[in-house]
């Protein structure tokens, strides 16, 4: 299978260089200070939690009320360092006074996405095309988790950082969906079609409704973005072409609320996979 970047090594070891020591008072600013470049501010406790969980993660502080740590050591985590306490309102400094982050921040490396190699045994992939909008990207990777998806597919450019407003849409889905970044999509979709894949473009014009879709033993779903929808390019790389037919006055539904029902009706029409009961 032709991968689209060399490998690189995946870091697996603790941190100890959080970027400033925590303080009693900052001035508050109205969006918070970014993280330092290559770092991530990752805040909420259910994504910090699957955070603390992952081993490829470099954590490199972790800030906490005192109410959340007593709820994070309470799920039985393990810390790879020592939290520090803070008030609330030194994490509303870091990401915003609005930003719903339940007294918890964690200070990380950003995740080195997957290769090429890691979609050997996949079943069902779901690949975004161009997609920005992090909200979105976030709500779909929760969705591919919890429909059973093996991995997400996205594109170098035009595709959303990790960020912590990425990771908390996703609610833990970042630490747990393997994804595969690639430079060219549609080479890489015609490389999976030789590898067995039926490739499937969602479009609201497209020929057939999904319902009417044969996939076969493997599938990879894509979803263009939310303006423009699947490029030319794209869509020439798929088998088939489908759409969702809505029956209320509302004909359309933005890329995360199509990708929950087309992966939940794709990965219905696919076989069981073998040694299933």
């Amino acid at each position: 299978m032709t991968e689209d970047h060399p490998d690189k090594p995946r870091a697996a070891r603790p941190g100890r260089r959080p970027s400033k020591p925590p303080v009693a008072q900052r001035r508050r600013t109205g969006g918070g200070n970014p993280a330092p470049e290559g770092r991530v501010f990752l805040y909420g406790l259910h994504p910090v939690e699957m955070a603390l969980a992952n081993p490829d993660r470099v954590i490199h502080a972790i800030y906490v009320t005192r109410n959340a740590e007593a709820r994070l050591r309470e799920r039985g985590l393990t810390f790879p360092v020592e939290p520090q306490q803070v008030e609330p309102r030194w994490i509303d400094a870091r990401v915003g006074a609005d930003t719903v982050h339940q007294g918890v921040l964690v200070e990380t490396e950003t995740l080195t996405t997957d290769r090429m190699s890691a979609l050997r045994k996949a079943r069902l992939v779901l690949a975004l095309d161009q997609v920005t909008d992090p909200h979105n990207v976030g709500a779909v990777m929760r969705s591919a988790v919890a429909l059973g998806a093996d991995a997400l597919l996205t594109t170098t450019r035009h595709s959303p950082e990790e960020t912590g407003v990425l990771a908390k849409s996703a609610s833990g889905a970042v630490d747990l969906l393997t994804h595969v970044e690639v430079v060219n999509l549609a080479r890489t979709l015609n490389a999976l079609r030789d590898d067995g894949f039926t490739v499937i473009g969602l479009d609201s014009d497209g020929p057939e409704p999904i319902e009417a879709v044969r996939p076969g033993a493997r599938a990879v779903l894509v979803l263009g973005s939310e303006g423009k929808g699947l490029r030319p390019i794209t869509r020439d790389a798929c088998d088939q072409m489908v759409r969702l037919d809505m029956p209320g006055p509302i004909k359309s539904l933005n890329v995360s609320n199509a990708a929950v029902l087309a992966l939940y009706l794709v990965g219905r029409a696919m076989p069981a996979a073998e040694g299933a009961a």
